[in-house]
C-alpha cells in the first residue's frame, strides 16, 4: 500500500481507502481492539483524500453521513485510529492523514504542497537515521517527533 500521491503514475484513490480500511481491520483484529463502524468511517473520512483534514471539517462529514454527531464522538475515533497507528496527526496544519503503513511502528515524517494541500508520508530510513543521530549527538532524548516538509509537489509544480 503506498501514501504517495506525489509519485504515482496512475493513482486509484479508491483501492487507497479499500486498502486501509482492510489493513485497519486487520491490524485490530490481531490486536484484540474493535474497528467499530464509527471508527471505519472516521479512518474512511479521513482517507477520503490526501489533503490533511481537520478534526471539525471530519465533524461535518460525519454528520452528513450519519446525522448528528457531537465533538467527542469524532476526538474518541481518531484517539483510537492515532494509538492504532491508523492515522497520524499533522501538527503544523492540526490535522489528521491517514497511515499507509500502520503495521509498522514509525514516526511520520510528510511532504505536504503549499498549493494543493495534499500531503504524502515519506518513509526514508537514512532520513529518518539522520533525525535520530542529530538528538542522540546532542545528548537529547526525542520523544516526539514531527518533520513537515512543505513546498510544491511535482503536480503544482508544472
Amino acid at each position: 500500500m503506498t501514501r504517495n500521491a506525489y509519485l504515482a503514475a496512475k493513482h486509484d484513490h479508491d483501492q487507497c481507502i479499500d486498502d486501509a480500511v482492510r489493513a485497519a481491520g486487520k491490524l485490530c483484529r490481531e490486536r484484540g481492539e474493535r474497528l467499530t463502524p464509527l471508527r471505519r468511517l472516521v479512518l474512511e473520512l479521513v482517507w477520503g483524500s490526501h489533503r490533511p483534514v481537520g478534526a471539525y471539517e471530519l465533524l461535518q462529514r460525519l454528520q452528513q453521513e450519519k446525522g448528528k454527531a457531537a465533538p467527542p464522538t469524532v476526538y474518541r475515533a481518531l484517539s483510537f485510529l492515532q494509538d492504532q497507528g491508523l492515522v497520524h496527526r499533522v501538527e503544523s496544519l492540526n490535522a489528521y492523514v491517514g497511515c499507509a503503513h500502520p503495521e509498522d511502528s514509525h514516526r511520520a515524517h510528510f511532504l505536504i504542497c503549499r498549493s494543493c494541500g495534499d500531503a504524502a508520508e515519506i518513509h526514508d530510513g537514512a532520513f529518518a537515521k539522520a533525525v535520530k543521530s542529530v538528538g542522540q549527538r546532542a545528548g537529547f532524548h526525542v520523544d516526539r517527533e514531527t518533520v513537515e516538509l512543505q513546498g510544491l509537489c511535482p503536480h503544482c509544480r508544472q
